[in-house]
C-alpha cells in the first residue's frame, strides 16, 4: 500500500487534514457529494434500508460550497450537516454508519461536484490506508439517488469474488417524483440515448463502451490510486475519470442492481441529467438529436481493420483507409493517423498490446469528436425519441 501513501502525500491540499474516524474501519465507503440538497435524507434512509453486506460500510456525505455560494446555499448546507449528525446518532450501528464533512469557500476555479467527489474519494483512500484495508471499495453516488435493496451486497460480492476487479458499472433509471408527462418523456428519451450510445460503442468494437454516470459506479481503492484519482472538473468529472479506469481493464457491469436518479432540471453543471433533460424539453417534439447509426457503421469499418494495420508501413495503411467514408478519411488525415499507427507498431510486441495502444489514441474523446464533426453533414441526426422503444 506504499503507493497509496505516496498518492495521499502528493495531494497536499487542506481537506486532507480532515479524516474519517478510524474506528469506522470501513471496507466499503459510499461517497455522496452534497450541495444545497434539502431532500438528501431520502437517499440516506434508502441506503439504511438496503440489505447489508458482510463488510463494514460507511456513507460519507461531502457537504460543500464554493466562494461564490449564496447565503441561502450555505445555510442549507449547514442545516444538512446538523441533520446528518442527528441521523447518524440515531441510525449508526456497528459496521454500518453515516458521516458528514462540511467544506466551505472551496476555490472558485474548482468548486463543484468534481472536487467534492474527489475530496470524498481521497479521504476514503486515506481511511483504507490507515486501517490496512487493501481491498477497500469506493462507491460513487449522488444526493438525489435511491437504489435497489441489493445495491450494497451486489457491489461488495462482486469485488469479493474477484480480487483483481477494478470497477463495477451499475444499471440506472430516472425517477419522476411529481406527475409530469413532459419530464417523464424527457427522462425516458435521455435514458434511451445513453443506452443507444453504449450499444453503438460496443457494436463498433470499442473496448471501453460502458456508460459514464457519476452516481452509477464503484471502484477499488487500488485502481483509484493507479489512475491518479478523481479530477476536479466542475462537470464531466465522471466521464474523464472512468475513461482512465476502463483502460485498466477488468470492469464488470452489474445489471442486477440499479440506481434511481431523480429526474430534475438543473443548470448547476454543464453536463449530465439536468442540462440534458432541459435541452430535450426545450426543443420541439420529434427534433433529431441522436448520432446516426451510419456514422457508427463507418467507425466499425475502421476498427475492423485494426489487426491489418499491425506491421504495415504508412503507404499500405493509407491505401487501406481509402475504402472508408470521405468524412472519416478527412478526420484521420487531420489527426495524422499514419503517425498513430506507426507509434503503435513501434511500441507493441503483440496484437493485444497493439489494440490497447490503438484505443489509447483513438479513445472516447476522439470518437465523440468525429461524431460531432460528421453531423449533421454528411450524416443527419436521427430521431431521438424513436430510440425509446429500442433501448
Amino acid at each position: 500500500m506504499e503507493h497509496w501513501k505516496t498518492y495521499i502525500e502528493r495531494q497536499k491540499v487542506e481537506y486532507l487534514h480532515t479524516t474519517i474516524p478510524p474506528k469506522a474501519a470501513a471496507d466499503m465507503i459510499v461517497v455522496i457529494p452534497c450541495y444545497n440538497e434539502p431532500n438528501l435524507f431520502e437517499t440516506l434512509y434508502n441506503l439504511f434500508s438496503c440489505v447489508r453486506p458482510a463488510a463494514n460500510v460507511l456513507t460519507l456525505v461531502v457537504v460543500n460550497s464554493g466562494l461564490l455560494a449564496s447565503e441561502e446555499v450555505v445555510d442549507q448546507n449547514r442545516a444538512s450537516v446538523k441533520e446528518i449528525i442527528r441521523f447518524a446518532e440515531r441510525y449508526n450501528e456497528d459496521g454500518f454508519g453515516f458521516f458528514s464533512l462540511l467544506f466551505e469557500d472551496l476555490p472558485r476555479k474548482h468548486a463543484g461536484v468534481g472536487l467534492a467527489r474527489k475530496i470524498g474519494m481521497d479521504l476514503a483512500v486515506e481511511h483504507f490506508l490507515r486501517n490496512g484495508k487493501q481491498r477497500g471499495v469506493i462507491v460513487s453516488l449522488d444526493a438525489d439517488c435511491t437504489v435497489s435493496p441489493n445495491f450494497l451486497t451486489t457491489i461488495w460480492e462482486a469485488f469479493s469474488r474477484d480480487k483483481s476487479l477494478n470497477a463495477t458499472i451499475h444499471d440506472f433509471r430516472h425517477r419522476v417524483e411529481k406527475e409530469s408527462p413532459l419530464t417523464e418523456s424527457a427522462a425516458r428519451e435521455y435514458e434511451a440515448y445513453i443506452r443507444y450510445f453504449r450499444a453503438m460503442l460496443e457494436w463498433i468494437g470499442f473496448p471501453y463502451y460502458w456508460h459514464t454516470i457519476g452516481s452509477a459506479f464503484a471502484v477499488s481503492a487500488g485502481a483509484y490510486v493507479r489512475v491518479g484519482g478523481m479530477g476536479r472538473q466542475q462537470g464531466g468529472e465522471d466521464f474523464y475519470f472512468l475513461q482512465k479506469i476502463f483502460a485498466l481493464g477488468n470492469i464488470r457491469e452489474l445489471k442486477e442492481t440499479r440506481v434511481f436518479h431523480l429526474a430534475r432540471l438543473s443548470d448547476r453543471v454543464p453536463f449530465g441529467t439536468g442540462p440534458s433533460l432541459q435541452k430535450i424539453m426545450d426543443e420541439p417534439a420529434g427534433s433529431e438529436r441522436a448520432y446516426s447509426e451510419r456514422a457508427f457503421r463507418e467507425l466499425k469499418q475502421l476498427f475492423d481493420m485494426i489487426n491489418d494495420f499491425r506491421g504495415n508501413d504508412d503507404q499500405l495503411v493509407e491505401r487501406m483507409i481509402v475504402t472508408l467514408h470521405p468524412s472519416l478519411q478527412q478526420f484521420l488525415k487531420e489527426m495524422d493517423f499514419s503517425t498513430l499507427i506507426r507509434e503503435c507498431n513501434q511500441n507493441s510486441a503483440s496484437p493485444t498490446t497493439f489494440r490497447k495502444r490503438f484505443f489509447h489514441h483513438f479513445n472516447a474523446f476522439r470518437i465523440i469528436k468525429y461524431l460531432n464533426q460528421a453531423h449533421p453533414d454528411p450524416f443527419p441526426y436521427e430521431n431521438f425519441a424513436g430510440l425509446v422503444d429500442k433501448y
